[in-house]
């Protein structure tokens, strides 16, 4: 990664700061709802607290049925076909009945169901009691007493509802219903008319088949929507709010007001706002359907805890787009118990408004910054990058390919060596290491030189005194003497000279210039240059079928071959075997030398191809020294063409393989 992108990197970590802010609005926002919730929770409570202080008629007791608003005309025949908007709300009584009444201006309309797969009909009784019988008991009571009612048929079709025991003021003796059944059961329906200003109402079904008591029945009082509540709730309840009034068990009692969902002066959000509110600011928002519904009954959560005793708070999504509704449930308790739960709701389109508006002011200011931040960070990255360049350059430019420095590099030469920062300090350092290693370079390149010539007039002078000696007459045992100075002087001079021809080899070795060519013809004509030196033994030529060009320098190469061919000849018996082969690998080139001959020393692997370093017998008086200089060439070779030199035995334990790598020299750009 370069420093560029660094800096970029560094750059995005200021999108720190917009994360902060997002907390920050999304805290407020939290803290602004938190003051509006407990507001509203204070005006719930104080509705409450005046519905019982003006002794608002509210519902007694801990159970009651309650009749629903008729929200279309209902037929009396028996089928629940009429009852089917009412049926979610609809009133267990008994282990097997399932109950709904409903009004409208002039009648009360009953509708049970009761579940009974094997039924006992009144004549199968044989004239029995029909008490015995599948029946439905009912209880009507007004301000005189309570009448019972018994409901039984022995097949479906109209029936009449007849009274038992004393007949009750106000409460007919009978009344018409409608009996109809299948396999699942039986179900009743019938109307009476509002003027029986029913309190109480009893009801109760009878299954043979279950036993137990005949004519039990659960006697509750009705409950229905209060327009005389709903009438003093609109007086209490705060401006732009929806009250609800709810029996202990949720049914709805009286409601007034409604939501305010005009769009004000501050305008409606657009969509992709109210998204942005309802997924990163407020995520505490509930569903809407229940809370938004006229529902003759609602039970909550929220309305739960509030008949448990506790207010509660909550936000859910408005019906209009962009709005927010705050509801707030507080209990209704007279005499320290409770009697109701109220509702308040609020519609409120500010707070998504000033929050969205907070965030994206935020936003818009925190990536203008980061925008400026990260052009500034980008300029100076760019401006960073051109100045190392230019250090990088000069410091490439300061070396010649023999590693010798270039001439023209002198104090002052070197670029933003006055520059007072750090790259400044870091170019003063280049320029003080490149005087002291061209310094340095200079002595070790004049090292050999200077080696020989003050190396050359001391052997002289040793060559000649040993000269003298030869003519002087020396006692016999001497002579031993004499020859072995003399050839420790030879060895010495070869030595000299040596030194001087590796110095000058490594700096042309350096020097080369690479070019395109076909290996297999730079082996093949060293094969064939070999072949007069091999005499007697065998010289086997290995090349690939299709030209292997590599991107080199030839002559090196074949110098290279030239010290190998030396260095396997002199192992190689007078009647052993040589074999060169060429072959591609893995994009490389391998160059293999293998003969005939005793294996390596397995202390001396990994030291064959460093200076001075020889297998040769060196005890010989009289022999050419060998300096071990002709492998550390073949090192340099492979390393100046990036690759690597190696030696190993044969598998089957006949000789030695020498193998240069080669991957190829780099291209120098125009």
């Amino acid at each position: 990664m370069n420093l560029r992108r660094k800096l970029l990197l560094v750059a995005l970590c200021t999108l720190a700061l917009p994360m902060a802010g997002w907390l920050y609005v999304r805290q407020m926002e939290a803290l602004l709802r938190e003051g509006q919730a407990q507001a509203l929770i204070a005006s719930a409570r104080a509705v409450a607290r005046s519905l019982v202080v003006t002794h608002a008629v509210l519902p007694q007791g801990d159970a009651a049925w309650y009749v629903e608003q008729a929200v279309a005309p209902i037929t009396v025949d028996g089928y629940g076909d009429d009852w089917a908007p009412l049926t979610p709300w609809s009133q267990p009584f008994g282990q097997r009945g399932k109950l709904m009444l409903a009004e409208d201006a002039n009648n009360l309309y009953l509708y049970a169901e009761v579940r009974d797969t094997q039924r006992t009909r009144a004549d199968a009784m044989d004239g029995a009691n029909a008490l015995s019988a599948d029946h439905l008991n009912l209880v009507l009571g007004n301000a005189s007493g309570q009448q019972r009612y018994l409901l039984e048929s022995d097949a479906p079709g109209a029936i009449t509802a007849v009274a038992s025991g004393t007949p009750m003021p106000g409460l007919p003796d009978a009344f018409p219903a409608q009996w109809q059944e299948d396999g699942s059961g039986f179900r009743i329906e019938l109307r009476l008319p509002r003027g029986l200003q029913l309190q109480t109402m009893g009801i109760g079904a009878y299954v043979a088949l279950d036993g137990g008591d005949r004519t039990a029945v659960e006697l509750r009082p009705l409950l229905d929507f209060s327009p005389a509540l709903s009438t003093e709730l609109a007086g209490l309840a705060p401006d732009h709010t929806r009250a609800r009034v709810l029996s202990p068990q949720g049914w709805l009692l009286a409601r007034s007001g409604k939501l305010d969902t005009a769009l004000g002066a501050q305008g409606q959000p657009g969509w992709f706002a109210s998204l942005v509110y309802s997924a990163l600011l407020a995520t505490r928002l509930e569903d809407a359907n229940l809370w938004a519904q006229d529902v003759p009954r609602l039970d909550t959560p929220e309305v739960q805890r509030a008949r448990a005793g506790r207010q509660v708070s909550v936000w859910r999504n408005g019906e209009e787009r962009g709005s927010v509704v705050l509801s707030a449930a507080v209990p209704i308790e007279q005499d320290g118990k409770l009697v109701g739960v109220l509702l308040l709701e609020q519609a409120s389109r500010a707070v998504p408004l000033l929050a969205n508006r907070a965030l994206f002011g935020l936003l818009l200011t925190s990536f203008g910054v980061l925008l400026v931040a990260g052009a500034i960070l980008l300029f100076f990255a760019t401006r960073l990058s051109l100045r190392l360049g230019r250090l990088r350059n000069a410091a490439e430019r300061a070396q010649l390919s023999d590693g010798r420095l270039d001439g023209l590099f002198e104090r002052g030469r070197f670029p933003m060596t006055d520059a007072p920062d750090e790259i400044g300090d870091l170019a003063r350092s280049f320029e003080k290491l490149f005087e002291a290693v061209g310094g340095y370079t200079d002595y070790l390149q004049t090292l050999a030189s200077k080696l020989s010539h003050e190396l050359n007039t001391p052997l002289a002078i040793v060559k000649s005194s040993l000269d003298n000696l030869e003519h002087a007459e020396l006692p016999p045992d001497a002579h031993p003497y004499l020859a072995r100075a003399r050839d420790g002087v030879a060895r010495l001079g070869a030595l000299v000279r040596a030194m001087s021809e590796a110095s000058r080899m490594e700096r042309a070795i350096a020097a080369a210039e690479p070019e395109d060519v076909d290996l297999r013809e730079v082996v093949r004509g060293c094969a064939e240059a070999y072949r007069p030196l091999a005499g007697a033994r065998r010289l086997e030529c290995v090349l690939p079928d299709a030209p292997l060009h590599l991107h080199c320098a030839p002559e090196p190469i074949a110098q290279a071959l030239d010290k190998l061919f030396d260095n396997a000849l002199s192992f190689t018996p007078p009647d052993g075997w040589l074999r060169l082969s060429l072959q591609a690998i893995d994009g490389d080139a391998e160059i293999e030398l293998a003969n005939q001959g005793p294996p390596l020393p397995a202390a001396m692997q990994g030291r064959l191809f460093d200076s001075l370093v020889s297998l040769r017998d060196k005890a010989t008086p009289g022999d050419a020294p060998h300096l071990g200089l002709g492998l550390y060439v073949v090192r340099l070779v492979a390393e100046r063409h990036g690759g690597v030199a190696s030696a190993r035995n044969l598998d089957d334990g006949s000789g030695v393989a020498f193998s240069l790598r080669l991957h190829g020299m780099p291209r120098q750009r125009l």
